[in-house]
């Protein structure tokens, strides 16, 4: 199977494109950089992240010269391809970023495998070395289309100006249809120099690349009938509901059947949490009901959802009893871990309306009785509701911290996490009410993500509040981004959770290595030696900085910090070492063995 039709990816956002320019018996003659500048105004981009370099200089030199699309110069390639993921998955558009060959390129690749594990819509446009000095070690010379190929939707490489506005509409094309995600397109420095006609295609033609969209009506008649016979059914959400902006048509469908929902980790949003139905996060670290809900249902219906093993714990243990209906646009996700009874390929948000017809004429008499399945899960959620202990060192706690900071912002704010327990909390805590306002690292867990996303999301969204919810490892890592954001004025919110240490890796070492904290003390709190400082760092890169010791002074520093609008903002939280993130269920296990709190598991209905 090629990497162009690989899973045929999901139906996405739409390209908001301009209209092609009329056709004339003589086409303008442009550079190959030209042509890629016309092409990005043609596909409808007005923002992009990069940084240039010698290969693709002659594309920086054009783009200087011109208003419609605003470029954003970023201190790392890395920040500049999570920034156009953050921009992504803030509005469901395809972000772009761009960079130079060589290291240039392969600084891209962390962001291209978190974009391709996440489904994120982004094309990255790279320079290359000369044409004819393509295999000979040029300087800065990397074989990035090889490279990227294992991580990326396609890739391109364009050696002749005359090739450039078709690979540049083909490949938004892919990254934005069928199950989004990133595509490369790969541009020598003699195509962006030299010149040839400029012929915009009238459509995208890829053999091979046709993703479903529309399910076979006998899968959906098979799925409306599993349902409608169902007593304990559960609907898994996963993130490919938010790619597919199906939010709607799922809540629609959930009242409808009366059926319990999970939000995955990519799915926080999908379905508001204040809703009655809505159960919470499954999977290591996902509520006790939601986690047991799985283990006790006898209908799984899997919307947008790959079965992680984050979800599923010890896969041969999960959901003992459930047949499962499987709806993804990506036929190679369907049973590819737990076999459907019922597979249904296509677009999510097009199966949850067909869906919802076929089974409301089904249980237009009788409707199914699910009362004795809610007590238990009510049951559930009033015996292990989400807590958290206070902190015995003195320190704050964090999932407090986090908790205030969704209270006081509010739902119509943008949500960026990094990686480990302050990603979890933060998932946990903070309540969230609409799609693309939770934004963090699900499959590729990339430490680094939360800052240039944020500021990504920022460009994307200006009128909304963005918080990067972050940790002191994870912000050592794209701090200098900061820099980006203060002089481009992109004033987003920054909560570094500073437990002076790489947490999610110190609390395994708690629980499953008798309490060897080894190489995860970081020395950024306030009882070490405070390397960096923080507030330093943040005032050095022109941020409103701000440290916080104490509980009453929570709620001041992130009221004062919404107030800010005219810079970035850096709160550092010293937060304490020992809190850990429950619930857990501890890998390779079966989810039946969920602790709500360290040695304290409840008893699951099987037992």
């Amino acid at each position: 199977m090629t990497h162009l039709d690989r899973q045929q990816h999901r139906r996405a956002m739409p390209i908001t494109a301009r209209p092609a320019p009329p056709r004339s018996a003589e086409p303008p003659t442009l550079t190959g950089s030209g042509a890629v500048l016309k092409s990005l105004e043609l596909l409808g981009v007005t923002d992009v992240f990069g940084i240039p370099g010698g290969a693709i200089i002659p594309f920086y030199d054009e783009l200087m010269q011109q208003s419609a699309i605003r470029h954003i110069l970023v201190r790392h390639e890395q920040g500049g391809g999570h920034a156009a993921e953050g921009y992504a998955a803030a509005t469901g558009r395809v972000g772009v970023c761009l960079a130079t060959s060589g290291p240039g390129a392969t600084n891209l690749v962390t962001a291209l495998a978190d974009a391709y594990m996440d489904s994120v819509p982004m094309v990255a446009i790279t320079g290359q070395v000369f044409s004819h000095l393509i295999g000979t070690d040029a300087f800065q010379e990397a074989d990035i289309t090889g490279i990227v190929m294992p991580i990326t939707k396609h890739t391109f490489q364009v050696t002749r100006p005359e090739d450039v506005p078709g690979a540049l509409r083909a490949a938004f094309h892919i990254a934005s249809t069928g199950r989004p995600g990133p595509v490369l397109v790969d541009i020598t420095k003699d195509a962006q120099q030299d010149s040839a006609p400029f012929v915009w295609p009238d459509r995208v033609d890829l053999p091979g690349y046709r993703p479903v969209v529309k399910a076979h009506g006998k899968q959906i008649t098979a799925a409306a009938q599993l349902l409608a016979s169902s007593e304990r059914p559960l609907l898994y959400v996963g993130g490919g509901v938010i790619r597919a902006k199906a939010s709607a048509e799922l809540l629609e469908f959930a009242e409808s059947t009366g059926a319990p929902v999970v939000t995955t980790l990519m799915a926080r949003g999908a379905f508001p949490d204040s809703h009655p139905q809505q159960l919470g996060m499954p999977g290591m670290h996902g509520t006790v009901p939601a986690v047991l809900a799985f283990q006790e249902c006898d209908l799984i219906v899997a919307l947008g959802a790959r079965f992680d093993d984050r979800v599923t714990g010890k896969v041969a243990e999960f959901a003992p009893n459930a047949k499962v209906i499987h709806v993804d646009v990506d036929p190679a996700e369907i049973s590819k871990i737990r076999p459907a009874d019922v597979p249904i390929v296509g677009d999510v948000r097009e199966v949850l309306s067909d869906l919802s017809i076929a089974f409301q004429e089904l249980v237009a008499s009788e409707r199914p009785d699910l009362t004795d399945w809610w007590e238990r899960l009510h049951g559930l959620q009033e015996r292990f509701p989400l807590g958290f202990p206070e902190p015995s060192d003195g320190k704050l706690s964090p999932q407090h911290v986090i908790q205030r900071i969704g209270q006081l912002t509010g739902p119509e704010a943008i949500y960026a996490s990094g990686v480990g327990q302050h990603q979890m909390w933060a998932a946990q805590f903070i309540e969230y009410e609409r799609p693309n306002a939770w934004l963090n690292s699900g499959g590729a867990g990339t430490m680094g993500y939360a800052v240039p996303a944020a500021m990504g999301a920022k460009v994307a969204e200006p009128e909304r509040v963005v918080w990067a919810i972050d940790g002191d490892g994870c912000f050592q890592m794209t701090n200098q981004e900061l820099a980006t954001c203060t002089l481009n004025d992109i004033p987003i919110k920054v909560a570094i959770i500073n437990n002076s240490s790489l947490g999610m890796v110190r609390q395994w070492q708690s629980l499953f290595y008798e309490g060897r904290h080894s190489f995860t003390d970081l020395e950024t709190g306030d009882d070490a030696k405070m390397i960096p400082d923080f507030i330093k760092l943040g005032e050095a890169y022109g941020c409103l900085a701000i440290r916080v010791t104490k509980p009453e002074e929570i709620d001041p520093a992130i009221k004062l910090a919404l107030e800010t609008n005219d810079r970035p903002v850096v709160i550092d939280f010293i937060v304490s070492k020992d809190a850990m993130v429950w619930p857990m269920v501890p890998q390779g296990v079966s989810n039946s063995f969920v602790q709500y709190a360290k040695e304290h598991s409840p008893v699951w209905e099987e037992e």
